[in-house]
């Protein structure tokens, strides 16, 4: 019987709200993060392209068990849109592919922004990582393949003209639901103004409960000179699950909880968590003296563990 390999670094668990440079990759920093604290496995919450900068949620260890419910959470963009040059990727990395002297004016831009708000339909990207046939589409476009990629319904919760400082240049603040891409959002609303246009700038401001008050630089954890002295950056592993309903549990329900099992709560504690909704609550934050047990369905008074985390 051959025996189990050990895993390399520290069994760390937590949340570290990463503020991503500009021409960083998500998983080159993820690697970067990896490494400066020397953890066992780390992930993030929602690709940011390399141009882009901003809050990167980047989880480690039991707090990956939470990236889904992050992910899930809306995001907000601050971008600075550049009419007149359409490009193949749809920011300025691209080759410009088309041009217009048309440029819009403030009345213009915002008669067609409630176009672009609520419940709206996109065409992603052609440079993307939408699967086509097991392949990215940004892989394929890579190649010079065009792809007939499909609309998808998207939610675009808020979107905002916060400025115009120039002619050629818009800025905006959106809020968007998970799968929107800012880059097919300035894509399509040069379109509609009759023109051309693409990302020059972007910044993710939030994602989820995580903001960019949050968020640390490399450059200020490398500063720390050991990974024992980044830990003072981490969040809690329930920290992206702020928006869940809660549940406080005692001894023996935590422990049926993390071994797989259904836990009975008292129908008072079961109302707090419905907050008058009725039948089955689809994800619920277990916690026993204020430390996340599992996350759990709500089935009449029986939590169902569905994550559970291990100490």
């Amino acid at each position: 019987m051959s025996k189990q390999r050990r895993k390399k670094g520290r069994p760390l668990s937590g949340w570290i709200i990463l503020d991503k440079s500009y021409d960083v990759g998500s998983t080159e920093a993820v690697s970067k993060l990896k490494w400066l604290f020397q953890a066992q496995k780390a992930g993030h919450a929602g690709t940011l392209d390399p141009l882009a900068t901003g809050v990167l949620p980047v989880a480690f260890g039991e707090a990956t068990k939470t990236v889904p419910y992050v992910m899930d959470g809306a995001k907000t963009y601050r971008f600075t849109a550049k009419w007149g040059e359409a490009t193949t990727t749809d920011d300025r990395e691209g080759d410009v592919i088309a041009r217009s002297d048309r440029r819009p004016t403030r009345a213009e831009i915002e008669a067609v922004l409630p176009r672009f708000t609520g419940a709206i339909e996109q065409v992603p990207p052609q440079f993307s990582a939408v699967k086509i046939d097991g392949a990215r589409a940004y892989d394929l476009a890579r190649e010079g393949a065009t792809i007939a990629l499909e609309a998808r319904t998207i939610d675009i919760h808020d979107l905002t003209l916060v400025d115009i400082p120039d002619t050629d240049h818009a800025v905006f603040e959106a809020t968007t639901g998970k799968g929107a891409y800012v880059r097919a959002l300035v894509r399509d609303i040069a379109r509609a103004l009759q023109t051309e246009g693409h990302v020059a700038a972007l910044r993710r401001t939030a994602v989820g409960p995580f903001r960019a008050e949050d968020s640390v630089t490399i450059e200020a954890l490398e500063k720390l000179e050991t990974p024992e002295a980044r830990d003072a950056a981490l969040l809690p592993v329930d920290a992206g699950l702020r928006g869940l309903p809660a549940a406080a549990v005692g001894g023996p329900e935590a422990e049926k909880l993390k071994r797989g099992q259904p836990a009975v709560i008292s129908p008072a504690v079961a109302k707090g968590v419905r907050g008058g909704e009725a039948g089955l609550i689809p994800a619920v934050l277990a916690s026993l003296h204020g430390e996340a047990v599992a996350i759990c369905a709500l089935d009449g008074l029986k939590l169902k563990p569905l994550r559970v985390f291990n100490p």
